[in-house]
């Protein structure tokens, strides 16, 4: 599921938003500020020298415009009638020493923090937006996956290798749809083609993909503030399957080793089925044959019942976690939603855990015994995680609660109509229009999933993120 990222622009900072969303940051214990011996160390980190060149090969990045956390690069070619997929992944295992000022730092934050007013970083800046950064047009240290795909898109073989790469350009998601789109000729000529192969075979796994809505909080020209609400663009969806490829490729080398971190989500069970095909029917677009990841896919996006049913299908996709092993496996080792064991391997500057993962894949790859301190910490990599996950949550919900309120500020005492997403007992969560709001209210009566209300705004509390309705 997509993380919602929100933006405000500095221009807020006087008004009781901004307040909220700075004391909010406060209060999660993740400051943005690295002590003084973390920052020593960070710049003067050296990353380990790869022996292997593979600079001749013209890498790309695609990310949002204007980041600088660049974690992959990709290479994409024809190779008869399959392809070569190369996914380069920075080298963060290269830079951080172990027990080191950076490590313990990274370990208590866990993961990257998205605020409203900017980001919360694992690692500081020099190394996350600069020296192990894959930015175009210099050299850097990398975990270079190569994957042989079939002309089905089933992997054949692949290897992971310590090298030097250069990526060539620096590609955002928008401008990319927009030149795949008039069908140019780039970097990303290819990735449509494979994008589409992948997808097919994560539905021949059963796999099931949950493409909510991002939600961005935006500043208008004359510094009014909206929540924009947008889908995925499709180039987005073909570039996460390269990461998915990756993570099943890492899962599998550690599953074989007998050592390694998953991400594992266990199957919904027949109670959770049964709800959302009771929602699906209530809601007029029932799912009565088939695996609910097809369902969800053939979903038209223009329809205006299908954010509700998206909203609905989450309860499916609840309880991932982290499980460890060295030695024995454990019992279960599949991600659902994926339908195939998987691993966080593709993302080290914005994730802990991902760091572990490339280090024991490297040593697996190049047959090197594990390294220690991996071993003597990776019991400790689930709850690390957990709380830095829930603290990802708390923050990325309050912001939008936050922002929401504010917009509503406006409407108190005014009447709104919404459209209800879901009904559970006497609450109902609904949908606004303009301004694109989220929130919980009454249900009035005769009230269904899909429909339209009328509300009263009673009264908004900014600092706690609370709108109140009445019918």
């Amino acid at each position: 599921m997509p993380q919602r990222r929100s933006h405000v622009a500095p221009s807020a900072a006087q008004t009781e938003l901004a307040t909220a969303l700075a004391a909010l940051k406060e209060s999660l214990d993740a400051p943005a500020d690295f002590p003084a011996a973390v920052l020593a160390e960070a710049a003067a980190s050296e990353a380990v020298t790869p022996e292997l060149d593979l600079r001749d090969i013209a890498f790309a990045t695609l990310d949002p415009r204007g980041s600088r956390d660049l974690d992959q690069a990709f290479h994409l070619e024809r190779r008869g009638s399959g392809y070569t997929v190369r996914y380069a992944i920075a080298d963060v295992p290269g830079f951080v020493t172990p027990g080191g000022a950076v490590d313990e730092e990274a370990r208590r934050r866990g993961q990257t923090l998205y605020a409203a007013d900017g980001t919360i970083p694992l690692h500081p800046k020099v190394l996350s937006e600069d020296r192990a950064s894959l930015l175009a047009d210099v050299d850097r240290p990398a975990l270079v996956w190569t994957f042989a795909l079939d002309s089905a898109g089933v992997v054949e073989d692949f290897r992971l290798e310590r090298a030097l790469i250069r990526s060539r350009a620096q590609l955002d998601y928008a401008s990319t749809q927009a030149a795949l789109d008039r069908g140019e000729d780039g970097p990303a000529a290819l990735l449509p083609e494979i994008g589409a192969l992948r997808i097919a075979q994560e539905k021949l796994r059963g796999g099931a993909s949950l493409n909510l809505p991002d939600e961005e909080v935006v500043r208008g020209a004359e510094g009014s503030y909206s929540i924009e609400r947008r889908h995925p663009l499709p180039v987005e969806e073909w570039n996460a399957q390269l990461s998915l490829l990756t993570g099943m490729a890492a899962a599998s080398l550690m599953i074989d080793a007998g050592i390694g971190i998953l991400r594992t989500m266990p199957q919904p069970d027949e109670k959770a089925f049964a709800a959302f095909r009771h929602q699906t029917e209530a809601l007029g677009r029932p799912w009565t044959t088939g695996r609910y990841g097809d369902y969800l896919r053939e979903l038209d996006r223009a329809d205006p019942m299908t954010l509700p049913i998206l909203e609905a299908a989450a309860s499916l996709f609840r309880g991932a976690g982290y499980v460890t092993f060295d030695g024995s496996l454990p019992p279960d080792t599949e991600q659902a939603a994926i339908a195939a064991p998987y691993a966080h391997a593709t993302a080290p500057l914005r994730r802990l855990v991902d760091r572990w993962s490339l280090a024991i894949c490297l040593a697996v790859s190049e047959g090197r015994e594990v390294p220690g301190w991996v071993r003597e910490s990776l019991a400790d990599l689930p709850a690390l995680m957990q709380e830095s996950g829930q603290r990802a949550s708390r923050l990325d919900s309050a912001t939008i609660n936050c922002v929401e309120a504010a917009l509503m500020t406006p409407l108190v005492g005014s009447t709104v109509d919404a459209t209800v997403i879901e009904i559970r007992g006497e609450r109902a969560t609904v949908q606004l229009a303009d301004p694109a709001v989220t929130a919980s209210a009454p249900v009035p009566d005769g009230a269904v999933a899909g429909g339209v209300v009328s509300l009263r705004v009673v009264s908004v509390d900014i600092t706690g993120g609370e709108i109140e309705f009445s019918i």
